[in-house]
Parts: C-alpha cells; structure tokens; sequence
C-alpha cells in the first residue's frame, strides 16, 4: 500500500485526537509537527518527541526561511487543524497534493471564526464538519467530505464542541486515507451555494446578553456562550451576574412588560421578562443580591 506523507500545522485537542489516530496508521507518515506561534500545548511537543517526529516551533509558515525548510521534508500533503496562520500562495505550492484543513462548518456557510458558537445563536438543528483543499482565499478550497450532526435544544456549546473534537478527528483521518489511496473526489463550494457566508471571531463583550429578544433567541445565545465559553452575562447595579443554563417556559404567553426585569423565584433560578414573553435562568454566579422586580442590565 502507498504511503502518504505529511506535515502537520495543529493545535488543541482536535489536533490531539486526530493525531492518536494518525500515528497508529503505518501507511500515513508524519514528518513535522508544527503548533501555532503562540501555542501553550504540551502534548503536540510531546507527541513528536515520543515518536522521533520533527517539532517545528515557532514558525512563519510564509517566510522564505521556513518555505525552504518545508521542501526539504518532500511531503506529499500538509494538513491544518486548528492552526491560525493563513497559507498563502508559495506554502501552498510546496506539498506535491495541496494543503487541506479541517473546518468545525458546513462550508460554505459558517466559514470564519467562532462557528459553533454561530451555529448555536442562529437556532441550528445540525452543525457540519468539512475537510477541505486550502486555496487562497479564507475556508474557500474544494470539499474533500463534509459531514453533519444534528442539535436538539438539549445541546449547548460545550456538547456540541466536545461532539467535534472527536468527530473532526474522525473525518479528517479518513480523508487522509482516501487521499492516500487515490479514492477522493472534489467538490467546488459553488456548487452548495454561490455566496456561502463567513462568522466574524466572537470577543469580549459579546457574552452580554440583550434582553430585548424574544425568549428562543434569549435561549439560544445563553447555550452558544455556555461553559467552556464565558456564559451569559448581565450587570446589577454595575455587578456582575452570570448564567450558564435558560429554559424555555411551555406555553408562556406573549405580552408587554419590562424587559429583563426578575419577576419570580423558581428552584434553580430566576424568571426573567423577555421581548416576547418569558425565560427561566440559572447556574447562576454573582455577589449581588437579587430580588423580584430587579431589572437586569444588559445590552
């Protein structure tokens, strides 16, 4: 059987699951391992010395320093996943089948940042996962495969990036061995759609929640910016108060009211007036005492 060779830019645990995978196959050979710049990612270096693999760091994959160096590993593929510097035309010249990259998105929708995030605050019921060629443009290259997952609304974003890590390592390790083995096909993304869209990064200040949304839309961002993520966050008198849980209130009626004003006590939580009716809060975390008829600060 052919061997295919590799270099491999990564970081974090989906780079850590898809490589377990990887270095059992004896048929897919990694050269290099390069981290992102900034990386504080142990195991990626420890994975390289405990199997004799080149550990390339820091790097500027475009600089002519690195470009020269990259030819000299003669590798058939380089594969991406969860790097952060963009590859431009000379790197992606270097490899003799392309670069690909592993992408947490349906291409082409959600290209950019953040996605499952994204995919959470736009009421999603699946995310994808695509492998695809690198060109020049920003998750714009060929689709190699693509595979969905479906969300329900017991979902946030700690299951469903939990569901990721793991499956990104699974489909990106079985594109590497059908390119290995010549069994691949692709697709241009204009054929899924002509425009496609991107999701700009998500930064701070944008876990402050808005009150003035309706009680889906309300549930839906608490759960995209849920733990890992810095959880919904709302302000007392200038204290902090975050949430990591809503719930959506069966057959609450719609009405007029003050928004984000606490109107009663449940178990775990709050009842909270929404933009068109009402929501359940908790998982709650915050020094200020909070009373019914409190308003709650947001956006």
């Amino acid at each position: 059987m052919k061997t295919l060779s590799i270099g491999y830019f990564a970081d974090g645990p989906w780079s850590h699951k898809a490589f377990e995978l990887i270095i059992k196959d004896p048929n897919i050979n990694v050269k290099f391992i390069a981290p992102r710049k900034d990386t504080k990612d142990e195991v990626l270096r420890n994975f390289a010395e405990s199997n004799g693999i080149d550990y390339l760091f820091p790097v500027n994959i475009n600089s002519s320093d690195f470009i020269s160096r990259a030819k000299e590993y003669d590798c058939d593929l380089f594969v991406s996943m969860s790097f952060n510097q963009i590859f431009k035309k000379e790197i992606l010249l270097v490899p003799k089948l392309g670069v690909i990259n592993c992408h947490a998105g349906s291409l082409p929708f959600y290209r950019g940042r953040n996605v499952l995030n994204w995919v959470l605050i736009n009421d999603e019921k699946e995310f994808g996962i695509t492998v695809h060629f690198v060109d020049e443009g920003i998750d714009t290259g060929d689709i190699i495969q693509q595979k969905k997952f479906p969300i329900t609304d017991n979902d946030d974003y700690g299951t469903i990036l939990a569901l990721a890590h793991t499956e990104c390592a699974k489909v990106l390790f079985e594109t590497l061995k059908s390119i290995r083995d010549n069994n691949y096909s692709r697709r241009k993304q204009s054929e899924i759609h002509p425009v496609g869209f991107y999701c700009g990064g998500r930064t701070v200040g944008d876990e402050i929640i808005n009150w003035n949304q309706t009680s889906r839309d309300i549930f839906n961002f608490v759960r995209a910016v849920s733990n890992p993520g810095p959880m919904a966050t709302a302000f007392k008198n200038k204290q902090k108060i975050t949430f990591n849980k809503s719930k959506m209130i069966l057959d609450a009626p719609n009405y007029k009211g003050t928004n984000g004003q606490i109107l009663s006590k449940t178990k775990s939580g709050y009842i909270v007036k929404t933009l068109d009716s009402t929501i359940e809060i908790y998982e709650i975390n915050t020094d200020a005492k909070l009373s019914i008829g409190d308003v709650l600060e947001g956006k």
